[in-house]
């Protein structure tokens, strides 16, 4: 497979600069990925447009939770947009759904449209969609460029199926990128199984805590963070120039 790329979920600047050190091809910057991923703070957007030569597209996700989103949010949500076009960065990551289950077109649409000439990505809030074919044909219409799911499932391998017919309906009229437990074990097959070109993967692995006062009374505040490995995007990166 000529040409694939690997897009790591970065949850500090010091995981971008790991994921770019270790070749990734972009970087979709968030915070808090024990919860799905956040919108990371203006200071380590700033800072990773600085430190990175890759792409950088930011997630877009005021809070933790479902998709169906209010009024505020959506403006909380255009102002982290216009922050991201502020900075430099190369695009944002987002998505929004009504209560049945479908795309949001009418606030996604105003999302999109304050990304302006950014690049935009429609997140996994696609995986809860109720009918994933007319999903597809809205994000088509609303001008995004990838859609990142797992085809519906705990994983993008369970999902491969439904992954690979919505590469064949989008018809290249987008990318269509597999995420969700991505690993150099599993993404050669994932490749074959549904035929996508772009892969999403978090590569991290938890650092152990450099915290010398460790008060017994309070452990689960005081292990080490998730980081983005090197070594582990190196071998996702590996794996994928082997397919070439």
């Amino acid at each position: 497979m000529s040409g694939a790329l690997l897009e790591v979920a970065a949850n500090s600047v010091a995981s971008a600069c790991a994921a770019q050190d270790g070749g990734a091809g972009r970087v979709e910057l968030c915070a808090a990925l024990e919860l799905g991923g956040l919108t990371p703070s203006h200071a380590v957007i700033a800072l990773a447009r600085e430190r990175l030569r890759i792409p950088l597209y930011v997630l877009i996700r005021p809070r933790a939770g479902d998709f169906l989103y209010d009024d505020p949010d959506i403006e909380a949500m255009r102002r982290d947009i216009e922050t991201c076009a502020a900075l430099g960065c190369d695009g944002v990551v987002l998505g929004a759904l009504d209560a049945e289950g479908h795309v949001d077109v009418a606030r996604c649409r105003a999302l999109v449209d304050s990304a302006g000439r950014m690049g935009v990505t429609f997140h996994r809030a696609f995986d809860l969609a109720s009918d994933p074919y007319q999903a597809l044909e809205d994000v088509v219409a609303l001008g995004c460029e990838r859609i990142l799911t797992s085809g519906g499932q705990a994983s993008a391998m369970e999902g491969a199926p439904l992954i690979r017919g919505l590469l064949a309906r989008s018809a290249g009229r987008l990318s269509v990128m597999p995420g969700a437990g991505v690993h150099a074990g599993n993404i050669a097959a994932l490749a074959a199984a549904t035929g996508a070109g772009e892969f999403h993967a978090s590569a991290k692995r938890q650092l152990p805590s450099g915290m010398r006062y460790r008060p017994r009374r309070l452990a689960d505040m005081q292990a080490g963070e998730w980081r983005s490995d090197v070594e582990q995007v190196r071998a996702l990166v590996k794996a994928l120039q082997a397919l070439a």
